[in-house]
């Protein structure tokens, strides 16, 4: 049975994500205001309730709800542009991964260091059902990461929600995103492109860990 919480946003696992959030809740509030009014004002003309039959001719009514809106508009549009500005900053990032799309599987390249690639097929065997791979991508926390996205074949996308990033993986095409991952767990994604007959079995499972233990792994990676 689905609750509340699955109705929502993941929870955030970087500032960009965060303030993603921050900016769905304050939309929310605005719409849900707005359809309150527009609402009551709406069920009280077709009742005649609490209504003033002057006012419905008067031009100062008319100035007010042009204007209003107009002030609406700014008040989403200026966390917008500012969240559209934080989307394509780049920042000098501590690693950087190379993600190439298949039919059906995602593999991964370490640019940093040369002898880390692998492939992430979906676990079958697993009670994190469509969610978990076999070869998890492991990332250190309170790092920036760099992640470049192509595809091989087809048109995938490669996303992570927790993170609060979504990019297109187009063949013949480098696509860049940033993130910063402020705590240690295991987050899921998946290709959110339709890309085939098999499109829903191309899990992304990114694992964020202490960095020491990203260290650890790159020493003792086989």
């Amino acid at each position: 049975m689905a609750t509340w919480n699955a109705l929502n946003l993941q929870n955030a696992a970087s500032p960009l994500m965060e303030q993603l959030t921050f900016f769905h809740d304050h939309t929310m509030t605005i719409l849900i205001l707005i359809v309150s009014i527009v609402g009551y004002n709406l069920m009280s003309t077709c009742f005649n309730i609490n209504i003033d039959h002057h006012m419905l001719e008067s031009q100062p009514l008319e100035l007010f709800w042009t204007i209003v809106p107009s002030f609406v508009l700014i008040f989403i549009g200026l966390p917008s542009i500012r969240l559209l500005y934080l989307l394509d900053e780049t920042f000098k990032p501590a690693i950087t991964i190379k993600t190439i799309g298949h039919q059906w599987y995602w593999s991964y390249e370490y640019s940093d260091f040369t002898d880390i690639e692998f492939d992430a097929f979906m676990e079958k065997n697993n009670y994190l059902r469509l969610l978990d791979v076999d070869n998890r991508t492991i990332i250190p926390m309170n790092s920036q990461i760099r992640v470049l996205i192509t595809a091989a074949d087809v048109i995938h996308a490669w996303t992570v929600p927790s993170f609060g990033v979504k990019a297109d993986a187009v063949p013949g095409r480098l696509n860049q995103i940033n993130f910063f991952s402020t705590r240690p767990g295991l987050f899921f994604g998946q290709c959110s492109e339709i890309c085939g007959a098999n499109h829903s079995f191309m899990p992304i499972t990114i694992e964020s860990v202490n960095p020491k233990y990203f260290i650890n792994w790159v020493k003792n990676f086989n």
